[in-house]
């Protein structure tokens, strides 16, 4: 199992402005600390307490709703709004909401700063190689993606005046795009990309990186993770195709399940139960409100079992295996991911035996229920022969025991040169290592 403290802050020299971030958060995290006490005194203990209080009784609330139906669920909904709003009142009522207010932005303060001093140097985004423009670059654009983006956009058009071959994935019936894609390498194509939903690009992306040709990701579906994590534009995918006349080579690593490539994130238990039901393509909500209270604690559906060879999950109602992990912040694990280079999978394994439990994830990644790990190799067994799988939002149903691997560096990937996602990867506080950069004085490293 590889370890999940990632990545963790530069080794060397600390530069002055990460210092003064560092010693900012500990001066951020004290004051919110010492106007607590000094405003609210003992009733400060009390304010912590109602506070922790009214998240468990939402969580709990919130499980409640997942796991019945009729009026329980409907009950349970009101509970989960109701109290944190309980709990803003006492505060108001107290006197103190100011204070509260105060000391979270505070927190929020102490937090920033911190991530912000952690990063490592050179570490604003993968890195960038210089390549030639191809030349005889091929896209498959699929205009029913995103809704309609492909022509709203005008993302052909554009793209045929920029030199490339574009097919267009209309008409009755199924284009199998790993055909097209493979005659247009045996014509002579130097690039393949894709305008489309993520489970389709993970095929093409699989053909480019056998290949060893550059992948071009246009964000012209509906969530467009893999390009949110590139850096890409989802709000204009027409920007994406800069690519092709000033752009950069990145490289990425790749997930494997089975003989399946994924770029984003294969899932097993209730999720990916939920998506193989006929009714769930007419309508999501209600498909998965009405399967969840079977799955979750009616022992419906497989019994699964998760192990790297070191950490192993017993019973797990959910989990998710990532091409890379997800931001150390995303408890869910369902966000960014800081890189997609790391050469690890991520994988988040959650067992809900019941309401106590869900109040335990007020601790977040803390929570016994939450199991958070990273390794290059992870088996998800089960007690059938086969379970249901989502690869990429693709609804599948695969042999156990099912292997997930991952290929580092596997695959090219051209993108614009200025894409507005590329940020610098902040990782999860660690007081320890903060301390240690908040009182160093610029010397040698040790």
């Amino acid at each position: 199992m590889t370890d999940t403290t990632y990545p963790g802050p530069a080794v060397g020299r600390p530069t002055a402005t990460r210092r003064w971030l560092a010693r900012l958060a500990f001066l951020a995290a004290g004051a919110a600390v010492v106007v607590l006490l000094a405003v609210a005194g003992v009733r400060s203990i009390a304010l912590l307490v109602v506070g922790t209080l009214g998240m468990a009784v939402c969580l709990v609330a919130v499980w409640w709703f997942l796991t019945h139906r009729g009026a329980l669920r409907w009950l349970a909904a009101v509970l989960a709004l109701a109290a944190p709003v309980t709990v803003l009142i006492l505060y108001a009522r107290s006197g103190l909401l100011w204070l509260v207010l105060l000391c979270a932005a505070l927190w929020a303060v102490a937090v920033a700063a911190g991530r912000f001093a952690l990063v490592r140097d050179g570490e604003a985004g993968p890195v960038e190689y210089e390549t030639a423009p191809p030349g005889r670059p091929f896209l498959i654009m699929n205009p029913r993606s995103g809704g309609g983006k492909v022509e709203r956009f005008g993302l052909a058009a554009k793209a045929r005046g920029l030199g490339a071959e574009v097919v267009l994935l209309e008409g009755a019936g199924t284009v199998d795009v790993a055909v097209l894609a493979r005659q247009a390498l045996a014509s002579g194509a130097d690039l393949l990309g894709v305008a489309g939903g993520d489970g389709t690009q993970a095929i093409v992306a699989a053909i480019a990186a056998e290949a060893g040709v550059p992948f071009m990701v246009i964000s012209a579906g509906t969530r467009n993770h893999f390009a949110m994590d590139l850096g890409l534009d989802r709000a204009d995918p027409s920007t994406c195709l800069d690519a092709l006349s000033d752009g950069v080579e990145v490289r990425t690593d790749l997930g494997r399940i089975g003989d399946r490539t994924f770029v984003n994130n294969a899932s097993f238990g209730a999720y990916a139960s939920v998506v193989q039901s006929p009714a769930y393509r007419d309508d999501k909500t209600a498909t998965t409100l009405d399967m969840l209270p079977e799955l979750l604690v009616g022992h419906h559906g497989p019994r699964l079992r998760v192990h790297d060879g070191s950490t192993v999950v017993a019973g797990p109602q959910a989990v998710l295996v990532s091409n890379n992990p997800y931001a150390a912040t995303d408890v869910a694990g369902l966000g960014k991911r800081d890189r997609l280079d790391t050469g690890t999978l991520g994988v988040l394994a959650v067992t809900v035996g019941g309401a106590a439990d869900a109040a335990s994830l007020v601790r977040g990644r803390h929570s016994k229920v939450v199991t958070l790990f990273t390794a290059t190799e992870v088996t998800v067994d089960a007690d059938t022969a086969t379970i249901p799988v989502g690869v990429d939002g693709e609804a599948l149903s695969m042999p156990t025991p099912v292997r997930c691997t991952i290929r580092p560096g596997a695959l090219r990937v051209r993108v614009p040169r200025k894409r507005p996602g590329v940020k610098a990867s902040r990782p999860a506080m660690n007081w320890t290592q903060l301390g240690h950069l908040a009182v160093s004085t610029g010397g040698p490293a040790r």
